[in-house]
């Protein structure tokens, strides 16, 4: 067992799960968090503290000489206090997929990367090869349904000490090159936090790492053109069913419990992971077909009520706009809401994101920006939220930028009606979820005030 070791940012959703993988291997594990520290009440922080790990103030007090490692993510800005604490006392700076990756050192890794989609194929993988009685270990980006409740964030598992691991990689910076997996599902390549070219050459470069098999989506093959690893391209058109999406894969129909046709191809991915690992196809069908889903990806949030409330992480545009496409049903609005992640993806994606937005928003559907996430910093902040508003208001969208969560919550309730669905997207503010669920209960009498 390791001595204290300290994660900064530990509400993070990649960060908790770390945090929480962390207190196996270590007799203390501290964490910090700006919201912690601005009186923030989030769930996340609760069953944290349930898992063994000690809340402290992000002012640096948590770090001494005797502490192993301060882990960040890059997220975590270099003013950041426990940075400099550590600094002071010679504690080494550790990045959290360093962390992981050493964590996960000679244990069989099923590593899960893609522009889009890998937190819910990593949680579909993980949740098959428990159903199987694999008993694997789950490290994930967010957190699974079936998993999370009262003290348990819900994204990590602690499995049997042979079983595989299960872990989602992350290429927005570059971290992913920390592993060498036995076996990688690449979801998709799509441009996103760099240029397309760059983003092409980063995943070549990731499966030269992959020692024995690659499960791609469609397409992926022809990017990472020849390696040493066995490359297993899965294409499918994805067929819609009374419940929502099913695809044909080895002679049967694999349909999920997830809406939109991208989670029927996250499904067809999962399941020939699992098979190339020697399991059933009948019997992995039948694992996935009861998987909960992810929280935050197409989490539907209210109680059945009068009006569908949705809780998505999405953050750039190929997710904004399969998340705001898998909701487009006939009949029903959409009052969509989003929060840019940062001030450098926003600038970065800023043509790619409108024309994703005005792709999907409907005449009759409504959109809201909120401020840019403002992680503190040196940031540039010359690109804002008003500026992707007015993009989208010249190409016609009904949108409007809210100043913050209350006015974004008020301006809903002046606009919502029975029969309309709001999705409420966003990654990096833990107070989206909370927010999310606000909205359902705010609504969850509109029906009876209007009969």
């Amino acid at each position: 067992m390791g001595g204290h070791i300290h994660v900064a940012g530990v509400a993070g959703v990649g960060m908790s799960a770390l945090a929480q993988a962390l207190c196996w291997t270590h007799d203390r594990v501290s964490g910090s968090d700006r919201l912690l520290d601005r009186g923030h009440s989030l769930p996340v922080l609760d069953a944290l503290r349930a898992s063994g790990v000690k809340l402290v103030p992000q002012d640096g007090s948590a770090v001494n000489a005797q502490t192993e490692a301060v882990v960040y993510s890059t997220a975590i800005e270099e003013e950041n206090p426990d940075f400099a604490a550590a600094r002071r006392a010679g504690v080494p700076l550790r990045h959290r997929a360093a962390v992981l990756a050493e964590l996960a050192k000679g244990k069989p890794v099923l590593a899960v990367a893609g522009t889009a989609g890998k937190t819910t194929t990593t949680g579909m993988l993980g949740w098959t090869l428990e159903q199987l009685g694999a008993d694997p270990t789950v490290i994930n980006g967010g957190a699974l349904v079936d998993w999370a409740g009262p003290g348990r964030v819900g994204n990590v598992r602690r499995g049997k000490a042979d079983a595989p691991w299960v872990v989602e990689v992350d290429e927005s910076d570059r971290s992913l090159l920390n592993f060498h997996p036995a076996w990688s599902i690449l979801t998709n390549i799509s441009q996103d936090h760099f240029t397309l070219a760059e983003v092409q050459d980063l995943f070549r470069t990731y499966a030269a790492q992959v020692r024995t098999g690659i499960v791609c989506g469609a397409g992926v093959g022809a990017i990472l053109g020849t390696q040493q690893a066995q490359i297993v391209e899965m294409a499918a058109q994805p067929e819609r069913t009374d419940d929502g999406f099913a695809v044909a894969w080895r002679g049967m129909k694999l349909a999920g419990r997830q809406p939109g046709a991208h989670n029927a191809l996250n499904a067809l991915l999962a399941a020939e992971q699992c098979a190339q690992l020697g399991y059933a196809p009948e019997k992995i069908a039948a694992a996935l077909g009861r998987f909960g889903g992810i929280q935050r990806r197409l989490e539907r949030v209210d109680k059945d009520g009068p009006v569908r409330v949705v809780d998505e992480y999405a953050h750039n545009p190929a997710k904004l706009a399969a998340a705001w496409t898998a909701l487009s049903v006939p009949g029903r609005r959409i009052l969509g809401a989003w929060r840019p992640h940062g001030y450098g993806p926003l600038r970065a994606m800023l043509e790619p994101l409108t024309d994703a937005l005005a792709g999907v928003c409907r005449p009759n559907d409504r959109l809201w920006l909120l401020p840019v996430y403002d992680a503190g910093g040196t940031a540039d902040r010359s690109i804002r939220s008003d500026v992707l508003a007015t993009r989208l208001q010249d190409r016609g969208i009904a949108v409007e930028v809210a100043e913050n969560l209350d006015a974004l919550g008020a301006a809903m309730m002046r606009e919502v009606r029975p029969g309309d669905t709001i999705l409420v997207m966003g990654a990096r503010d833990p107070r989206l979820p909370v927010f999310a669920r606000d909205m359902a209960a705010r609504t969850a009498g509109l029906k009876k005030e209007n009969e």
